[in-house]
């Protein structure tokens, strides 16, 4: 059983930077297909991001893409979301999510942290 645990979330200004952290334990992580979502008060969640095990791999939503990183550190199983150019729309409970296969749903879900961007 894997268990997920998010942390960096906070208030910062539109335009500001944060960088969320995801710890894995419980599994090895190196082989797991990593993903952050979000999800906005009264909305659905919806993707973010996601890594490949080797860290060669992302995709991103177009909505972060080239502001928002997703890197992972597999010897700390550690993934990270580095968010840049914050912007009031980015608010949302942010997750960290993996599975051990390269496609499929996602099977190991965080509890959330929380991302407030204010104008």
């Amino acid at each position: 059983q894997v268990q997920l645990v998010e942390s960096g979330g906070g208030l910062v200004q539109a335009g500001g930077s944060l960088r969320l952290s995801c710890v894995a334990s419980g599994h090895t992580f190196s082989g797991y297909t990593m993903a952050w979502f979000r999800q906005a008060p009264g909305k659905e969640r919806e993707f973010v991001a996601a890594i490949r095990w080797s860290g060669a791999t992302t995709i991103y939503d177009d909505s972060v893409a080239g502001r928002f990183t997703i890197f992972r550190d597999n010897a700390r199983n550690t993934m990270y979301l580095q968010m840049n150019s914050l912007k009031p729309e980015d608010t949302a409970v942010y997750y960290c999510a993996g599975r051990p296969t390269l496609s499929g749903p996602y099977a190991y879900w965080g509890q959330g942290t929380q991302v407030t961007v204010s104008s």
